[in-house]
């Protein structure tokens, strides 16, 4: 089974921002593929990490070495006027495929809602580049996005759980995660999945919440990953998760959720 992690990070400097990935100065790209290769997993798209100054590039160097078994999302600050003379040229980046936006830092949390994303929405439709979202606080404003421009692919990061939440409280906005499922052009990671519950290996309060999220969007547009370094298991654990504890998941779909789909959104040409 060809299996792609929908989201990793790698860095060259700095210590990650957010206290749940690990707290270490650098995680190579050497340091990434050999935990892919202990844990069965095929491929992976970087998602540069806004705490490394430098991390587009660390990211391409990467992707230029490991082809096939390396693709990015990259960023560009949304508030420079600058960044507007990228987008046509962003995919000829090695790995490039795509664009993802996370919002961390206080400066950037209304992006979304008072206009300093609206310029992005018609370049990206018009360079077919397809945009993920760190959205869990603004699910309503992807839809009216996804409506307005449908040959735009988006995809919510993180099952659209809000960061650092746990158990019931980390699935409070469900209803309005599962409502954009209605909209072809937006798609979901299943990534982080074991950090939204308190409980361990295989992580069951979760299981009823993946179904309904699946059942919402189909295995075409539901795509597993990890951002494993904040993690609270193995790898291979976030693997079988997925390939093993979810009877209701039928083979031919877990081909899809497991790499295959991701692979035909973002148009990674991977393994056939």
């Amino acid at each position: 089974m060809l299996i792609v992690d929908a989201q990793v990070h790698i860095w060259s400097q700095g210590i990650p921002t957010n206290r749940a990935h690990r707290q270490i100065p650098r995680f190579s790209k050497d340091d990434l593929l050999k935990e892919m290769d202990e844990g069965g997993v095929t491929a992976a798209v970087i998602h540069p990490p806004g705490w490394d100054p430098n991390g587009n590039q660390v990211a391409i160097d990467a992707a230029r070495q490991h082809p096939d078994r390396l693709a990015i999302l990259g960023h560009f600050p949304l508030d420079k006027p600058e960044s507007r003379k990228l987008v046509a040229g962003w995919k000829k980046n090695p790995g490039m495929l795509g664009l993802r936006f996370s919002f961390t830092q206080p400066h950037m949390a209304t992006w979304m809602t008072d206009g300093t994303m609206n310029w992005l929405w018609p370049e990206v439709e018009k360079a077919g580049i397809p945009v993920a979202l760190q959205a869990s606080a603004n699910l309503s404003v992807v839809g009216k996005v996804a409506q307005q421009y449908p040959r735009v692919k988006l995809i919510i990061d993180h099952l659209g759980r809000p960061s650092g939440s746990k158990d019931a409280a980390a699935w409070a906005n469900l209803p309005e995660l599962l409502a954009l499922g209605k909209h072809p052009n937006v798609a979901v990671k299943a990534t982080g999945a074991p950090s939204y519950t308190s409980a361990g290996y295989p992580f069951k309060p979760i299981h009823g919440y993946l179904r309904q999220i699946y059942e919402a969007f189909g295995p075409q547009r539901m795509f597993w990953g990890t951002d494993i370094t904040r993690m609270p298991c193995s790898w291979n654990q976030c693997v079988t998760l997925f390939t093993e504890e979810l009877p209701w998941l039928p083979q031919k779909d877990k081909e899809l959720v497991m790499g295959r789909a991701l692979c035909n959104w973002i148009g990674w040409k991977l393994g056939g």
